[in-house]
């Protein structure tokens, strides 16, 4: 089996992703620590054509040699903004129509595979700090809570690692919805 080279890929330019359609999804990263984490969730915003990342807290920004490192480049295609406070960022995202998403173990969560985008338009995915999770405040306004199914001995994903399957399942499901 062959690999594909780069050229073989196909890729649009930077320029041809920030003019691209994007998937009505905005990732809200509330106060992630590494900045390797925040680099790989730019990296998977750009697979899928994420609208943008709101960057909250003490989450890093670009430019970062961290975010830079495990991004590699996708720091310039994807658009991001910054907030210090995630509470009032995700409220200012509810007030403009997003259903606020957290990706967190919940009693009231759904299993991300069983969660349906139906009547949804657009969506914010909030991923929270790799220790305390996503913030109580921001639980308490959320719509809907996802969980991701674990079976082994630890309690948690990377955060970057649930993004990247959050963020892969919702597209799915949105790009399944808009091709009916």
């Amino acid at each position: 089996m062959e690999k594909l080279s780069l050229e073989k890929l196909n890729r649009i330019s930077v320029e041809e992703f920030k003019q691209a359609e994007k998937t009505p999804i905005i990732v809200v990263l509330d106060n992630v620590r590494s900045a390797l984490n925040v680099g790989s969730v730019f990296r998977t915003c750009d697979a899928f054509r994420i609208e943008r990342i709101v960057l909250c807290g003490i989450t890093a920004t670009p430019p970062n040699n961290e975010i830079r490192k495990t991004a590699i480049g996708a720091e310039q295609s994807v658009e991001w903004t910054y907030a210090k406070d995630s509470i009032s960022a995700v409220n200012d995202l509810k007030a403009q129509g997003y259903t606020i998403i957290a990706v967190e173990q919940a009693a009231e969560s759904v299993q991300i595979q069983d969660f349906s985008p139906t009547g949804i338009a657009k969506a914010a995915l909030v991923f929270g700090n790799e220790v305390k999770g996503v913030d109580d405040g921001i639980m308490d306004i959320c719509d809907i809570c996802v969980e991701i199914p674990q079976f082994g001995t630890k309690h948690s994903l990377n955060v970057s690692v649930s993004a990247g399957i959050a963020i892969w399942e919702v597209f799915k499901k949105f790009t399944a919805k808009t091709a009916q």
